[in-house]
């Protein structure tokens, strides 16, 4: 069985490590935050918990 050289192991971990980090930067900045408008405000004023 082939073994891969240390560096081939390192190049993956570095590749790796940077899908990891492009995927957490496109998907923290894809959200878009909506402010709770007066409807919504309403709606939990008025909401009863009964427990």
């Amino acid at each position: 069985m082939p073994q891969m050289m240390p560096i081939s192991w390192l190049t993956l971990y570095i590749f790796f490590i940077m899908m990891f980090i492009t995927f957490s930067l496109i998907n923290y900045y894809s959200f878009i935050y909506m402010p709770i408008n007066k409807k919504m405000k309403n709606y939990f004023k008025t909401m009863n918990w009964k427990w």
